[in-house]
């Protein structure tokens, strides 16, 4: 089998990056495999974690997530090498179509020493579980001052197989407009790019931008496990 890296760097990344200016967010297929996806859930109860959310407690929604530690584990910590480099010109891009003065370094290394210079230095990757009933409400992942616009999230159960319900949803603001929802349904072990906030989209007067949030509908039945990379660390 291809490591996680060679995997990721097989796929269309000229489709990929076309889908995310396009409509934000990208499907991609086929990134981990079903004994991979196993091992991630299992890691839940190790001791790989430095802090866990109970949703409801928060008004979150009603679940549970754990935040990693540093190190991570090989493979979350090449997923998020492999990606960053490949979203950075994508970001870019988008700062200088909304006139933002902002210019994200080529290198995930780079971005972290970024995050640390401004003590966003404990690490966001998080393991996200949901039973029957969870859900996770509308929000964002920001955590300081410095944080990249896009994410991704690792989808490790099998849809109508393991559970049932607990769509991914996406929500675009389109300004003096009514919002619009997304709802996905990603298959085990595929992987959904996103943005973390907002992204450009072009008018008549060049490009505006459109504000976007993320969350999961609730679950009628059985379990429910994802990762979530987030590439910008976390001040806490």
């Amino acid at each position: 089998m291809l490591s996680i890296s060679e995997r990721i760097r097989t796929k269309d990344w000229t489709a990929i990056t076309q889908q995310l200016h396009q409509q934000g967010y990208a499907l991609v297929p086929d990134v981990v495999s079903t004994e991979e996806c196993s091992q991630l859930i299992q890691q839940y109860n190790a001791d790989l974690y430095r802090k866990t959310i109970k949703m409801e407690r928060y008004r979150f929604g009603l679940g549970e997530y754990k935040y990693f530690r540093y190190p991570l584990p090989a493979l979350i910590q090449q997923l998020r090498e492999t990606v960053y480099p490949l979203l950075a010109p994508v970001a870019n891009e988008w700062m200088r179509q909304l006139g933002i003065g902002t210019s994200f370094p080529v290198s995930f290394h780079h971005l972290q020493q970024l995050c640390h210079s401004h003590k966003q230095v404990h690490p966001t990757v998080l393991t996200l579980k949901y039973g029957a009933g969870g859900f996770n409400t509308l929000h964002q992942d920001l955590y300081g001052d410095i944080w990249f616009p896009m994410q991704l999230v690792l989808f490790l159960n099998d849809a109508g197989k393991n559970y049932t319900g607990g769509e991914f949803v996406l929500t675009e603001q389109v300004p003096r407009a009514q919002s619009q929802a997304i709802v996905l349904q990603p298959p085990q072990g595929s992987m959904l790019l996103f943005t973390t906030s907002f992204r450009p989209v072009k008018g008549s007067r060049g490009y505006y931008r459109v504000n976007m949030k993320h969350g999961v509908s609730r679950l009628h039945s059985g379990e429910r496990h994802t990762l979530g990379i987030i590439f910008h660390d976390a001040l806490s």
